[in-house]
């Protein structure tokens, strides 16, 4: 276990990959443990994209894959030795990916209420934008707070 390095002025408001509120929320359909981590893992508060063939999930798009935001359930472990935490969910771990609900996502660049969030087809970061980036994904979701760069915001779809 680590040492404290640092303190908060104000309680945070969550981390990345956590339910942003109690309205519904709607995962990606398939049955109940059929989505499984792929060799890589996936990383929370990212998207990920379900083959439905593998029955694999990964930060990398697939062909035919359904995306999915992947929420903090609790399933990352500490597989690095000394490591302080992780949001990697191993290979072959399930997997719940979320199509729609409000979640907390944190972006590098940003991001402004209103904006579309796209994810990155190579690693399923996100970003906020108005128009698409090159090789990035629509979610469909859309920004619903404020935040500075590498800070959280709320994205949200219903």
């Amino acid at each position: 276990m680590g040492f404290q390095t640092y303190l908060n002025n104000d309680l945070p408001v969550g981390v990345e990959g956590d339910f942003a509120s109690t309205n519904p929320y709607y995962s990606v359909l398939a049955g109940e443990g059929q989505i499984k981590a792929g060799d890589k893992g996936v990383i929370v508060g990212s998207f990920a994209w379900f083959d439905p063939e593998t029955g694999l999930a990964t930060n990398t798009k697939v062909t035919n894959g359904l995306i999915g935001f992947v929420r903090r359930d609790n399933t990352a472990l500490l597989n690095e030795y000394l490591a302080e935490s992780s949001l990697t969910i191993p290979k072959g771990f399930i997997v719940t990916l979320y199509d729609g609900g409000d979640f907390w996502a944190r972006f590098a660049g940003g991001a402004n209420i209103g904006q579309k969030v796209f994810a990155n087809t190579a690693n399923g970061s996100v970003v906020a934008a108005d128009t698409a980036p090159a090789d990035y994904e629509e979610t469909g979701f859309i920004v619903a707070s404020k935040a500075e760069a590498g800070a959280l915001a709320k994205i949200s779809k219903h």
